[in-house]
């Protein structure tokens, strides 16, 4: 797969709690030149993104981030002033209690709820597998399967672990064809994403494969100026 191809699936992200508007704009700034399929980036910083970018980039934000315990009154509020702010997709994370009870319907009308709050965008869904059974992901394919959502996402990338192999495998096999992959969280090289995309992830959330892009441009411009 060319590198372009691997760049326009890849959700560049920075969610750390210590980033500032010169850090968000950089990724903005990355995200325009190599051609993302969006920025993730914190909810506050929204506004000031999309007037930065225009229409040259998707702004994505998350929602009930990391933990997913807000009330779902609270997280609607948040997923539609995020669209209101200019948020193009909004990535929210699921109650994982609510899961542990086994109270599926309230986890897919929660989903629901956050769906039309979004106002058309796409919504996507953390269901954030380090901390679930394989049978409550699957479980969770056919809950967010009926809900509306976009796309099932794997992770935070602040919890104990994030994306694996096997978690988008169980994805591709039980979500319905309408609802797409976003693998997430510990995404270190270009290999594994391009095999995370095989098995039949449509995004990646990443800030990794920006930085070896810039990684490899930066060794071919050296290489012509002949500095090594």
């Amino acid at each position: 797969m060319e590198l372009s191809e691997m760049l326009a699936k890849c959700d560049h992200t920075l969610l750390k709690q210590t980033a500032t508007w010169e850090d968000i704009k950089g990724i903005c700034d990355d995200g325009m030149k190599y051609h993302v399929a969006s920025v993730c980036i914190p909810a506050c910083f929204v506004k000031q993104a999309k007037a930065y970018a225009g229409d040259r980039l998707p702004i994505c934000t998350v929602i009930g981030f990391p933990n997913g315990y807000d009330t779902t009154a609270a997280k609607c509020f948040m997923a539609s002033d995020a669209v209101d702010n200019g948020a193009d997709e909004v990535d929210m994370v699921i109650n994982i209690g609510w899961v542990k009870e086994g109270n599926y319907d309230a986890v897919r009308e929660e989903i629901a709820a956050v769906k039309a709050a979004c106002k058309g965008k796409l919504l996507k869904v953390i269901i954030e597998t380090c901390l679930l059974t394989d049978d409550e992901k699957i479980a969770m394919c056919k809950v967010v399967s009926d809900s509306g959502a976009d796309y099932i996402k794997t992770s935070t990338g602040f919890s104990t672990a994030g994306a694996t192999f096997h978690d988008v495998e169980i994805f591709a096999k039980y979500v319905a064809p309408h609802v797409k992959i976003k693998a997430a969280g510990g995404i270190s090289s270009l290999d594994d994403a391009q095999k995370f995309i095989e098995l039949g992830a449509s995004r990646l959330g990443t800030s990794r494969v920006v930085k070896l892009a810039k990684a490899l441009e930066a060794g071919r411009e050296a290489e012509n100026d002949g500095s090594y």
